[in-house]
């Protein structure tokens, strides 16, 4: 199953560690393919910036295996090596799955592969965006 969307909060090569491992990404949908997952019984959420899925994959798995990483790829398929910021344009491939637990049904999807249609790249808080200043470029203009 391909789907469409803008992305929110992406894990994709580096799994958010915040409660279990997870690779993840939250995905802003259209309304009408919003209606149709949740017509298939997918748990859409009314967010922000409008019907959001969560598409994830556990990095644990059974038996003490470990679930590799999800595709993420460029428009061409050429592989990505970077964080996929908010608002980027997507392409998530996921497989369906079902279970049953104590009675109750439970329904998701996988995340497998991410293609990113119109990057934007995150840019982390760590100083990565500032430049080295010459030492005859000190002083600062004025705003």
């Amino acid at each position: 199953m391909v789907i469409e969307g803008v992305s929110q909060w992406a894990s994709i090569l580096t799994p958010n560690t915040t409660y279990e491992p997870k690779y993840c990404i939250d995905l802003i949908l259209a309304e009408q393919i919003a209606e149709d997952l949740k017509a298939q019984g997918y748990n859409i959420k009314d967010k922000e910036g409008g019907p959001t899925i969560t598409i994830s994959r556990k990095v644990s798995g059974p038996n003490g295996m470990t679930r590799k990483a999800p595709t993420l790829m460029d428009a061409q398929k050429a592989p990505l090596d970077c964080l996929v910021g908010n608002g980027s344009k997507v392409r998530v491939q996921a497989r369906p799955w079902e279970m049953n637990r104590n009675g109750q049904d439970f329904k998701g999807l996988e995340l497998q592969a991410v293609q990113v249609i119109d990057l934007i790249e995150y840019r982390g808080a760590d100083g990565d965006e500032l430049d080295a200043v010459d030492s005859d470029e000190k002083e600062v203009d004025e705003l």
